[in-house]
């Protein structure tokens, strides 16, 4: 025993802030295993099951189809509620901000492919709508050390018109419903170039903005 008391011996003559500690673990991440991060586990899980239900009995089965486009309706929506979840309820974690943008690339590309391959939708429309997405991809990474491109609403309604024109080219549409699909996916090309060029656009505003910022440091 040295009979100094024990904040002296500790060097500090401070006692521990109460709450310190809970502060700490508030600001911790989120949980890995949150809601958010669930439904687009989801959304990956049912990356092949939608592309064995879309090919099954040789991808012409009506049946199939529809069960191919039920896997794909859940697949949308859970798109829209695991984002909306985690900024809502401070859910987002590292995981997420990697395996959502791969889930939503991962179902719609898987869709284009297999109805292209089966001869329902054009390569072009294809090559159109996946080469976009990965073009603004590598844009983003490009400019990344300048800042962060926003998404944009006419992204948003990209992403809608995409979604509801291969949903319909999923099920075995015919007649009218079938000229129907056609317009939309029309329209959801023509949304995929606007945007597409737009982000270009804003990526170059962004890199020559962070240059002349940069050069203004110096």
């Amino acid at each position: 025993m040295t009979g100094v008391p024990a904040p002296a011996a500790g060097g500090t003559g401070r006692r521990p802030v109460p709450g310190a500690q809970l502060g700490t673990t508030a600001v911790s991440q989120a949980s890995l295993w949150n809601i958010a991060n669930i439904l687009t586990m989801i959304r990956l899980v049912l990356v092949p099951g939608f592309v064995l239900l879309l090919l099954a009995d040789g991808g012409y089965d009506p049946v199939w189809r529809a069960w191919a486009w039920a896997a794909f309706a859940v697949a949308m929506i859970t798109d829209i509620f695991d984002g909306h979840l985690a900024r809502t309820y401070n859910l987002v974690t590292d995981f997420g901000k990697i395996a959502d943008p791969i889930a939503d690339k991962a179902i719609m590309g898987s869709a284009l492919i297999c109805l292209s391959w089966l001869g329902d939708l054009p390569w072009w429309v294809t090559g159109v709508i996946l080469g976009r997405e990965l073009g603004i991809t590598l844009l983003r990474f490009w400019v990344i050390r300048h800042g962060v491109i926003p998404a944009s609403r006419g992204g948003k309604m990209k992403t809608l018109a995409q979604g509801t024109a291969v949903g319909m080219y999923v099920l075995a549409l015919t007649g009218p419903l079938a000229t129907l699909r056609f317009w939309a996916m029309a329209l959801a090309v023509v949304l995929t170039v606007i945007t597409g060029l737009d982000y270009i656009r804003q990526a170059l505003v962004l890199r020559r903005r962070g240059i002349a910022a940069e050069r203004a440091a110096r």
